[in-house]
């Protein structure tokens, strides 16, 4: 099995979706296309079935591990830019699931700590993550897991090694 006909087996993509950008393409240049195609609709429909983004989800799953934390720390923690980690987290300050105080020894640092409700949502998103994953990975085998799960990790590591 090519990892081309993986990729279409495991996310349920075909021809007739229309999600092949050109068959003239390379296999290589497929892959590419289909794994740029997957991250966006993973991302959307990650949200509408949890009602949280995956970056929110990510920030607060490590505050929940977390007592208190520097932003500047949480960033460093996370795959997003330090604007966007700021803006994640006024939003979830706005809705009550973090509280945020500037550091009492050093006003430069901001504090960043889970609240109850912040705590409550990360628990009922558990089991809509679950559930979400659950769907994604119907009809694939474990096995068929494990070779995605080993594919992709060979490809971040060839993506990590790339000088730009």
């Amino acid at each position: 099995m090519t990892c081309q006909s993986l990729i279409y087996q495991l996310i349920g993509l075909t021809r007739k979706k229309g999600w092949v950008l050109a068959s003239f393409c390379s296999e290589e240049a497929e892959i590419l296309y289909q794994l740029q195609g997957v991250n966006k609709v993973i991302g959307v429909k990650f949200e509408a079935c949890t009602g949280i983004s995956q970056s929110r989800l990510e920030l607060l799953t490590l505050l929940y591990h977390a007592d208190e934390i520097s932003q500047s720390d949480l960033q460093k923690k996370v795959n997003i830019d330090s604007a966007a980690v700021t803006r994640h987290l006024k939003q979830l300050e706005a809705k009550g699931m973090v509280s945020r105080r500037r550091k009492p020894e050093d006003n430069r640092i901001t504090l960043v700590q889970l609240t109850a409700q912040g705590r409550e949502r990360i628990e009922s998103s558990k089991k809509e993550k679950e559930r979400f994953m659950k769907e994604m990975l119907a009809n694939v085998s474990a096995d068929e897991r494990r070779l995605l799960i080993g594919v992709l990790a060979r490809m971040r590591n060839n993506i990590d090694n790339i000088e730009a």
